[in-house]
């Protein structure tokens, strides 16, 4: 007998490259499948979501807390984060003594959502906190002396920085100069030296051994005020029987998602209870946004990443930071209603930018590189380009050209801001980090995913021969074997509102949780059209006459979406991940294409 082929070491359905030059492979190997089939029979899960949690590496024992995760069971002991013990005795001491505190909050999501959630608590005990968060071009990201003594000129007798201050050694110690207590709250990466505070608690400390690592800024700061509640609790404060923690979890939630942190563990739970926090629109701020974004149906994670986030970014991007933080706070919703309209027209507004630069960058692109193909990594430049867009502009760089992207915005002066992104498996953080020490950059930083860096015009020919010297030794090997991982081939029937139910019940998704991924096999193109701009809308016709509306996003100019346009009456392998869309009160289902490939 001929020993069995492991799945994944043949190509699914056959496809070797698809439209997007992926070669599609199982998700699950022969003992992933085992893992499966062993939760299906021990725990009684549907075979579907066993399929699913054995893909995304869940165990067997693990499986049935993994579906019902419990802020409960999953919030660790507080004071097993360093110094959050410290943190919570100066918090309880700073809402005895009714002290004035300020929060210096970082200019994204999880920034005004970490603002927010500590504001709102500290609210509770009738101290009034002022937010400061900082301007991305003028300022920058973190705590900066000049804005920590205008704090103290200002009467603030504690400093809460959040989802920043780790690494702000000068700007802390002006702060001690002053007398002012400073407590860091943080999530980011950090070395073994430590800023001049009286707390700084972060679980990526050299030194923390708690194991949350993983949560984003607003999931610490919910532990670090769980930990104070109970320490005001301790003391006899009566105040704390009316305190709802729990209602706080929509703000966490948020931030979780919008900072693609990786759902596991508390995370897990965090998103899921907030999820349900996030239903009751309890956050006038949150409330407004839904309105104004034209949410239907219950609030889902894609909600809070494509929906929500995108509009708070937007003003930290391009128009008043603070505008998010501000929102976030609000109960009077009249108020709310006004800052969620300025930040949907400054959205927009980016949006405009984003489209205009995206076209330059791309026409730079094909001057620069040609289609691509022969560069390792892709580093674009402009003077006119606004600095707080470049983020956006490298993902979609490295969405449209599969490799790792930088965009910068050079001011008059020379000297530019950038950002970049990168693919899996390609450490984006250690070559920005290796420019720095090699003298190509002001400064640089930042994780295997994304980084960022400042860079003076005249060393740029040097730092795209650099950054080529380095990536062209994996990155093509990366981008020859890029694969698409399928969970399972279905036909269009069985599409149905019971599978995705089903599917719910795993999720939610998102980094680290990937959604699931289903291959259509030889399905007709009854219908392909272009809608708005750029997206792709097609209709799937199965062998049995059952029918499936699907969806390319952003594909209009890309292989993937010439070869839907073009192959109206023709049969595809179509692949994609299922959802349900609310319209006019009903459910609607519909399929995310990310890839295709010609059924042959």
């Amino acid at each position: 007998m001929s020993e069995p082929v492991d799945p994944v070491s043949r190509a699914f359905l056959g496809v070797e490259r698809s439209a997007t030059g992926q070669r599609w492979v199982s998700r699950l190997d022969q003992a992933g499948q085992n893992r499966a089939l062993a939760m299906a029979q021990v725990h009684g899960i549907p075979e579907l979501i066993a399929r699913v949690l054995a893909g995304r590496g869940v165990t067997l024992d693990d499986a049935p807390g993994f579906l019902d995760p419990t802020i409960r069971n999953l919030m660790p002991e507080p004071y097993s984060l360093i110094d959050c013990e410290k943190a919570a005795i100066r918090l309880a001491d700073a809402v005895a003594r009714r002290e004035k505190v300020a929060i210096f909050g970082d200019y994204d999501v999880d920034g005004a959502a970490s603002s927010a959630l500590l504001a709102r608590f500290l609210r509770h005990f009738g101290v009034d906190a002022e937010i400061y968060i900082p301007d991305r071009i003028f300022e920058g990201y973190g705590p900066n002396a000049a804005a920590l003594r205008q704090l103290v000129a200002g009467g603030a007798q504690l400093i809460v920085t959040v989802d920043c201050g780790s690494t702000s050694h000068e700007a802390l110690a002006a702060a001690a100069e002053e007398r002012c207590d400073v407590v860091v709250i943080d999530h980011h990466q950090m070395g073994h030296e430590l800023p001049p505070c009286q707390a700084l608690v972060n679980p990526n400390r050299q030194d923390d051994l708690s194991g949350q690592g993983h949560l984003c800024a607003a999931g610490v700061v919910f532990i670090v005020l769980v930990a104070t509640a109970r320490l005001l609790r301790e003391r006899g404060d009566g105040r704390t029987k009316g305190l709802d923690l729990l209602g706080l979890l929509d703000l966490v939630a948020l931030a979780t998602v919008c900072d693609v942190v990786p759902l596991k563990g508390l995370n897990r739970a965090y998103v899921v209870k907030g999820l349900l926090t996030a239903r009751h629109m309890g956050n006038a701020g949150l409330a407004a946004l839904f309105r104004k974004a034209g949410l239907g149906g219950p609030v889902t994670p894609y909600h809070l990443g494509f929906l929500i986030g995108p509009r708070i970014n937007a003003g930290g991007r391009i128009g008043d930071a603070a505008l998010g933080s501000r929102l976030l706070t609000l109960d009077d919703p009249a108020m709310a209603d006004s800052i969620a309209a300025q930040l949907d027209d400054l959205n927009r507004e980016r949006q405009a930018m984003e489209a205009a630069m995206l076209m330059e960058a791309e026409a730079e692109v094909i001057a620069e590189y040609g289609t691509g193909e022969n560069a390792a990594v892709i580093v674009t430049a402009r003077e006119n380009w606004h600095p707080g867009i470049v983020g956006l502009l490298a993902a979609r760089l490295k969405e449209k050209f599969k490799r790792p992207a930088f965009a910068i915005a050079f001011d008059p002066s020379g000297r530019g801001t950038g950002s970049g992104r990168s693919i899996p498996g390609f450490d984006m953080g250690r070559m920005v980090r290796a420019a720095v020490d090699d003298g190509l950059l002001v400064k640089g930083g930042g994780h295997a995913m994304a980084a960022g860096l400042t860079v003076e015009r005249s060393k740029l020919g040097l730092l795209r021969a650099h950054f080529e010297a380095v990536a062209e030794k994996t990155v093509p090997d990366l981008v020859a074997n890029h694969m698409l991982k399928i969970d399972g081939a279905l036909a269009a029937s069985g599409a149905t509102l019971a599978l995705i139910d089903q599917m719910e019940q795993a999720g939610p998704y998102g980094s680290g949780h990937s959604q699931p991924v289903f291959a259509l096999p030889a399905h007709r193109i009854t219908d392909s059209r272009l809608i708005g701009t750029s997206h792709v809308k097609v209709t799937l016709q199965g062998m049995d006459g059952s029918r499936l509306d699907g969806i390319a996003f952003r594909a209009g100019d890309t292989p993937l979406g010439q070869l839907l346009l073009s192959s109206r009456g023709q049969t595809l392998h179509v692949a994609g991940s299922l959802g349900a869309d609310h319209w006019q009160g009903s459910r609607r289902i519909q399929l995310r294409i990310l890839d295709a490939a010609k059924a042959v």
